[in-house]
């Protein structure tokens, strides 16, 4: 007996270390200090420029979408899925990310596939402009059986003070608008995956590809449109559309003593969640609180600078829409 044989190969791990080690290089900023294979990952602080500086930290996953990974052998998609959902979880509190670390666990390592995993997170860091530091792979075949793995990642930012975005400014008045959505994202995956079980290369006319493919789409970062509004009087609260929907989502930021007041005909909704609705039976209820429904991420502006922020939107190439208001209770 020894350790390949119990099920771990440790030459496996060797190898899928050799090929996601340039790649990763590639996130490196000048303030990463070590390289791959470290202990620790040293990231030198330098917070010249603010006045007082706050750490922000998110840790997640990317739930049952590996399921679907794993079905149609597909792992570059769920990389990046990861790496945005954690930024964009930081960013509506104001901050801007600086490194990310990442933890890999399966029952059987396949190098090539778990690098592939990599190269999405790569691509998505640098794309965000955070560093890939460290992370930690786990071959456990008591735990996983098969093909199955998980994934989750962890990322740290700062923001300054004055700064912060957390809410404690929204007032009755306010209005809410919508960025939207490349698809489910990172949630819902246990119901959709049960409406569509056996049909993962189904294609619909509504869609571009195959329900598998549209399910895989990359859950997109916020971070580059969002920025330019950090630090405005105006942008009182953010919010990442994440499981429980749009409305449980953004009340976690709202003050008690206020409501929303949502439009949920204000935006065109997207076709694979009408075809989840439809193929599935699914109560209107449930998809408000499963699925974003097509809007990703809620601004709270003030209500006189709604024109202004739009148009700034728009120049973006971005298609924001008017979604809702606040209001007292």
């Amino acid at each position: 007996m020894d350790y390949r044989k119990a099920g771990v190969d440790i030459g496996a791990g060797e190898e899928f270390v050799r090929l996601i080690k340039s790649n990763v290089r590639q996130t490196f900023t000048p303030r990463v200090m070590t390289d791959i294979g470290a202990f620790g990952g040293f990231f030198e602080a330098d917070f010249k420029g603010y006045e007082r500086p706050v750490l922000v930290s998110s840790i997640d996953g990317v739930g049952t979408k590996l399921k679907i990974a794993v079905e149609l052998g597909r792992f570059d998609t769920v990389g990046s899925c990861l790496v945005n959902h954690c930024v964009n979880d930081i960013l509506v509190c104001g901050a801007r990310p600086l490194f990310f670390l990442d933890y890999y666990a399966c029952g059987k390592l396949v190098p090539e596939d778990a690098a592939s995993v990599v190269t999405g997170m790569v691509e998505a860091c640098r794309q965000n402009g955070c560093a890939l530091i460290g992370g930690e792979t786990a071959e456990m075949p008591g735990v996983y059986h098969g093909d199955d793995f998980d994934l989750a990642g962890t990322v740290v930012g700062v923001v300054d003070h004055p700064k912060i975005v957390n809410g404690s400014a929204i007032q009755a008045g306010d209005v809410m608008i919508g960025l939207p959505s490349t698809g489910l994202h990172t949630n819902g995956y246990s119901l959709a995956r049960k409406v569509f079980e056996g049909r993962m290369q189904e294609r619909f006319g509504e869609l571009d590809g195959t329900v598998g493919e549209e399910l895989l789409k990359v859950h997109r970062s916020y971070l580059r449109v969002i920025e330019p509004f950090f630090g405005s009087p105006d942008l009182r609260g953010l919010s990442h559309i994440t499981g429980g929907g749009l409305m449980g989502n953004t009340m976690r930021i709202v003050p008690d003593g206020l409501r929303l007041d949502v439009q949920w005909d204000a935006w065109p909704e997207l076709p694979i969640f009408e075809i989840i609705r439809r193929e599935g039976d699914v109560p209107e209820e449930d998809m408000r609180r499963t699925f974003n429904l097509g809007i990703g991420l809620v601004m709270i502006v003030s209500e006189g600078s709604v024109g202004r922020i739009m148009a700034d939107l728009k120049s973006q190439g971005e298609n924001a829409y008017i979604i809702g208001s606040v209001a007292t209770a």
